[in-house]
């Protein structure tokens, strides 16, 4: 029963209890700040209070669950970290496993670090071996290919010839020597030197006919050369003569087109003269039409006017007539009146009333009727000349509207031509300027073959200067290791050396690459006269010289 009724006090103090209690409790309570959770304009006699400790008992009971779980979370946290810490001292001993694994890991790394090495050694040893191995193989490659070329082969003949005239010489001294008596080894010697001379002599014709065949084969590239910068130029002419020819045509042609158009002009212009003319003509024939016209109306008019004139002078002088006769009636009737009485009179009066109302009514309807035909005349005239006036005035329209429909036709036919002529000029245009195109390409590319050719001929004589220099270089270190064990035998040597391209006897010809002819040359082709090298007169001619008498 206390603790309901501590539950449901509303307000004031629980009985049996101290005022001084109250108040200690009070002041304990007033040390602890809530939040006004109270709204505005709330009995405070209907709130309901709860302790503190039963309102934190309350709140610890809602949020244990929570409690609980960020315990279970620091739990784990603190056991992750100490298990972390654990491995990192643990990796360390060497009597563990992982220490063990670990070091392990760290020799087999070292191992393969140092087998990478010495496998990046053997493989920079081995390049630096193959990168020899090819130098080697180009060295002997160069040197193979310089040994297969011309002059070095004719070098080494000449060597390989000192040497056999050395030894030669040698076997010679030393038969000689043993041998001086021996007739059959000196026969057979003088056999042996002139077969070598024979082969020597078939040698020399066998390299004279090899030169004549290339001489002929030059002659023939020359000719092929000439024949084909003659077929090249008669194209080229024969291009040109069609290029002028179609010009021709096209002048012709468009000088065609410009009388064509010129006769086409004048027709138009002759249609349109003759047109004005008929026009003229027609305007001359109905002006004279409208001329007769207008006369026969004046001739009209005037006839009427002096019909009506003729009239007029018949009315005056049968009003002149009737007056007269008025004038003796009136005499006549007061004489009458004189004698007859006053009904007679009167009688006479009457009639003579009557007779002259019903004149003066003729003469009225007589003017009424001329009136009224001289009006008539007079608008038929006005209508007439009304009619001609619109006639001339539409015809004057036509004809403007016609001329300006001719002078548009003109000005548009003028157009079109001037369009045409544009035309024409554009693609003359075009056409002329592809061929300054074609013939600037076609003179850039000839530039730039003679360029090239140029080029050619540099770099041609740049190799073989290099060429010559490593043979000479090459034939002098020979001759100087030759010349060492005799002085006697390296003239085929220097022989070999200074002969040059070509085989001749004449000077080097520098502009041609080196070569050597027997003679010089007009031209810049270098080319040269065959070298027979005769072995001399094979007959006397001493006898025929002292039979025909001559003495030197």
């Amino acid at each position: 029963e206390g603790t309901s009724s501590e539950m449901l006090v509303r307000f004031g103090r629980r009985s049996g209890q101290a005022k001084e209690n109250t108040e200690i409790k009070n002041s304990e309570e007033d040390q602890v700040l809530y939040p006004p959770l109270l709204p505005s304009k709330v009995d405070l006699r209907q709130v309901t209070i709860i302790p503190h400790n039963e309102w934190k008992r309350i709140r610890d009971s809602l949020d244990s669950l929570t409690r609980e779980a960020a315990c279970l979370r620091a739990e784990r946290k603190a056991k992750k970290e100490m298990h972390f810490r654990s491995q990192e001292v643990v990796k360390h001993w060497t009597n563990a496993y992982a220490g063990m694994k670990e070091q392990k890991l760290e020799a087999k790394k070292k191992r393969d670090e140092e087998i990478e090495a010495e496998r990046q050694n053997l493989d920079v040893e081995e390049a630096i071996y193959k990168q020899g191995e090819r130098k080697k193989a180009i060295e002997y490659a160069k040197q193979y290919q310089f040994y297969q070329t011309e002059r070095v082969k004719k070098f080494h003949s000449g060597l390989l010839l000192s040497r056999v005239m050395k030894e030669r010489d040698a076997q010679i001294e030393s038969q000689k020597n043993k041998i001086k008596s021996d007739k059959k080894w000196e026969e057979q010697l003088k056999l042996s030197i002139e077969k070598a001379f024979k082969e020597e002599q078939e040698k020399a014709e066998k390299r004279r006919r090899d030169r004549v065949a290339l001489a002929n084969d030059h002659l023939k590239q020359i000719k092929e050369h000439e024949e084909e910068e003659e077929r090249r130029r008669k194209h080229e002419e024969k291009d040109a003569e069609e290029i002028r020819r179609q010009n021709s045509l096209h002048e012709i042609e468009m000088r065609k087109k410009l009388e064509k158009r010129k006769e086409e002009i004048n027709e138009s212009r002759r249609l349109f003269f003759e047109h004005v003319n008929d026009k003229n003509i027609i305007k001359a024939v109905e002006r004279q039409q409208q001329e007769e016209e207008d006369e026969k109306i004046r001739k009209f008019i005037k006839a009427k006017k002096r019909l009506m004139q003729i009239g007029k002078e018949k009315e005056a002088e049968t009003h002149r007539l009737m007056e007269e006769r008025r004038e003796r009636i009136n005499n006549f009737l007061s004489e009458l009146m004189k004698k007859k009485l006053d009904n007679e009179d009167l009688i006479i009066a009457r009639d003579t009333a009557e007779a002259e109302a019903e004149r003066e009514k003729r003469e009225r309807e007589k003017y009424e009727k001329n009136k009224a035909e001289l009006k008539a005349i007079e608008e038929y005239r006005a209508v007439v000349m009304k009619n001609k006036e619109e006639e001339e005035r539409q015809r004057k329209l036509e004809a403007k509207k016609q001329l300006l429909a001719i002078m548009k036709a003109d000005q548009i036919f003028q157009e079109h031509e001037k369009e045409k002529k544009r035309k024409a000029d554009k693609e003359h245009q075009k056409v002329r300027d592809a061929h300054i195109q074609q013939m600037a390409r076609n003179k850039f590319n000839a530039k730039q073959e003679k360029q090239a050719e140029l080029e050619y001929c540099r770099l041609t004589e740049a190799l073989m200067a290099e060429k010559e220099k490593e043979f000479q270089d090459y034939a002098r270190e020979v001759i100087e290791l030759e010349s060492e064990s005799t002085n006697k035998y390296i003239y085929p040597l220097v022989k070999a050396v200074q002969e040059g391209h070509g085989g001749g006897h004449g000077p080097v010809f520098v502009d041609r690459g080196g070569i050597r002819p027997s003679y010089q040359a007009n031209d810049v082709i270098g080319v040269q006269l065959p070298f027979c090298n005769s072995p001399g007169p094979k007959y006397n001619f001493q006898k025929s010289k002292g039979r025909l008498g001559f003495t030197w």
